[in-house]
Formats: structure tokens, C-alpha cells, sequence
């Protein structure tokens, strides 16, 4: 049975968009359903940025249409910006504004009187844990929480639909554990909620469904739960060695001699398993130890969302983790 189409609330038909010679989006269709949170998976480069920028009203597309909440964005692509809230990737507020005057004056912008937007800033504050730093100027904010207060700007209005672009980067582990719990909060509010990141175990996480996005591509679009249903009953193992002259193609090499695993090289020095069985070590030390490579670490793993992002796409597990070092933005 088809999805009813009145449970779309964003609806993407061939989106198009190049910079020059970069062909940033080449054809782009997906649908986010209402009160789902949708993550948009990709590294740098992917063409996350641009899609969200296409469809928050910041961008016009090349080519393709773009229907928010039943409204045609295609030709007046602020058409629904009443429905959204977009917290960017970079802060668009007021460093020189109190935590509270921003609040206030992006509640003006979207109509809100004096008392009401007043009211609900306070609210918000709380909410975020920053009712203390009300007063506090913007520019004295820490990271998270100024990620915080971003968020509170765009929901200030209340929309139905937010769009959050790499929401957790760049924040510490404590600050982005609590930014996750604020967004897992406006989903079970009924928010509908679309995420683009590269944290891949975040979006297994959050997500009820994801779209895999590489090259301006979307190669993948399916529920987190279905994605990861082929992964139950697996065994993971991942071996550091020092390489060594002696241990050219050893990949190859495990593979011959241990056929029932599935060995990957995620990097130099490094051998990823998986088997339907659980992986004897020992034998695998020794055989790797008798090639010439000194190992240095064996640790069982649980196989993620990662890995069939992996799998699907060609991207480089070490690409995706190098991500993770750099700072947000890109197309």
C-alpha cells in the first residue's frame, strides 16, 4: 500500500543546483512524513547544505520542485516560512543582544506581540537551561549553549516543521548528548523534525528514517529500523596492527585464509570483521602475527547504521570519521 501523500509535509520532486562548475544537487526527490524526525546523511560536500538551503527559502533550485506543508515553494520559495523554523549550521543571532533580546526580536519578526513573545522567550529560556543567562549577551555564551539558544530562536514561532543543519558540531560530548535530548523532546511534542548531519550514529539515534546523500545523489531512502534489521544476529571485530613490509595485501591474505569472514580496511593498520558466527580472535592473532604485523589491539564491535552507510554508499568508514574532526559547512 502507497503512503497517503497528505502525510507529507515536505515533498522534494528533482531538485537541481549548481555553483559553476559544481553540480551540488543532481536530481534530488525524497518526503519527510509529519511528526517524523528525517535525518540527511552525507559527508562534507554531499549537498546537505544546499538541499536545506533549498528548501528553508535561502537558495532558489536550478531545477525541480519543492512542496512544504502543501504549499508550492518552486516559484516563491518563502511561500511556507511561517511552517518552518531553521536553526543553520552556523549561528545567525546577535552576538552584541542578550540571550532574551534575541529571543524577543526574532519573535517580532514573525509576528508575535510584545507580551506574547516576551512570555514565550522566558519559556523557551527555561526550557534550554539558560533562564540564568537571560541577560547575559550573546557573544559570552559557550557553544552549547549558544547551539541552545539557535534552536529556541527557531521554534520560537512554534512551527510544525523544523530543520536543524549539523546541529551538534563542534560541541563537547556533554553539550551535544544535551542538545540530542532537546530535539528527541520536540519530535515526541510532535515536531516534524529534518536532520542533516555526518554523525551517522547520531542519526541512528534520533532518526525514523534516513536518506543517504553522496555527490549530490540521494542513493538510499529507507527507515533506521529496516536498514538495521540485516545487521542483527552479526559479529564484529576490529584489529590495529603495525604494517609492516611483510604485511602488504594482508586483507587479502585473511581473507583467503578465513573465508567464512567478511574483512574490510577501513584504514592503514586496521581490519574490520564481520561474521553470522562468533569470531574466534586467536586464530586471527596468530595467522596476522606469523604474516609479520604486530597487533596491538582486538576489540569487538557492534555493527551500526555506519556500517550499512558503508556499505551503500562506498564512502570510506575513515572519511566519515575524519569528518567528525572538521568544522561545520560546505555544500
Amino acid at each position: 500500500m502507497k503512503p497517503d501523500t497528505n502525510d507529507f509535509v515536505v515533498a522534494v520532486e528533482g531538485l537541481r543546483k549548481r555553483f559553476g562548475d559544481v553540480q551540488a544537487l543532481a536530481g534530488v526527490s525524497f518526503n519527510v512524513r509529519r511528526g517524523e524526525l528525517f535525518g540527511f546523511l552525507g559527508p562534507n560536500g554531499a549537498g546537505k547544505t544546499t538541499t536545506i538551503n533549498l528548501l528553508t527559502g535561502l537558495a532558489r533550485a536550478d531545477a525541480g520542485a519543492v512542496r512544504i506543508g502543501g504549499v508550492d515553494c518552486t516559484r516563491n520559495p518563502r511561500a511556507a516560512q511561517r511552517l518552518i523554523g531553521v536553526v543553520p549550521d552556523e549561528s545567525n543571532l546577535y552576538p552584541e543582544l542578550s540571550g532574551l533580546e534575541n529571543l524577543c526580536f526574532c519573535a517580532a519578526l514573525y509576528g508575535l506581540g510584545k507580551r506574547e513573545r516576551r512570555s514565550r522567550a522566558r519559556e523557551l529560556l527555561d526550557t534550554f537551561g539558560l533562564g540564568e543567562a537571560a541577560g547575559r549577551k550573546f557573544s559570552a555564551y559557550s557553544k552549547g549553549m549558544k547551539r541552545k539558544l539557535t534552536i529556541a530562536a527557531g521554534i520560537i514561532h512554534q512551527p510544525g516543521i523544523l530543520f536543524l543543519d549539523e546541529p551538534t558540531t563542534g560541541l563537547d560530548v556533554a553539550s551535544a548528548r544535551q542538545l540530542r535530548q532537546l530535539v528527541a523532546d520536540l519530535h515526541r511534542g510532535g515536531t516534524t523534525v529534518f536532520l542533516t548531519t555526518h554523525y551517522i550514529e547520531e542519526a541512528e539515534r534520533l532518526c525514523d528514517r534516513v536518506a543517504f546523500i553522496v555527490s549530490g545523489r540521494i542513493v538510499k531512502v529507507a527507515a533506521v529500523e529496516e536498514l538495521l534489521r540485516p545487521l542483527q544476529g552479526k559479529y564484529g571485530l576490529e584489529i590495529s596492527y603495525g604494517p609492516t613490509t611483510a604485511a602488504a595485501r594482508i586483507r587479502d591474505k585473511c581473507a583467503a585464509a578465513f573465508p567464512a569472514l567478511d574483512f574490510g580496511e577501513p584504514a592503514p593498520g586496521m581490519l574490520r570483521l564481520e561474521s553470522a558466527e562468533p569470531i574466534n580472535v586467536g586464530p586471527l592473532i596468530r595467522f596476522l602475527e606469523d604474516e609479520g604485523a604486530e597487533v596491538a589491539e582486538a576489540r569487538k564491535t557492534r555493527l551500526s547504521l555506519e556500517d550499512v552507510f558503508v556499505s551503500v554508499t562506498g564512502v570510506e568508514r575513515d572519511v566519515m570519521r575524519k569528518e567528525k574532526e572538521r568544522p561545520a559547512g560546505g555544500v
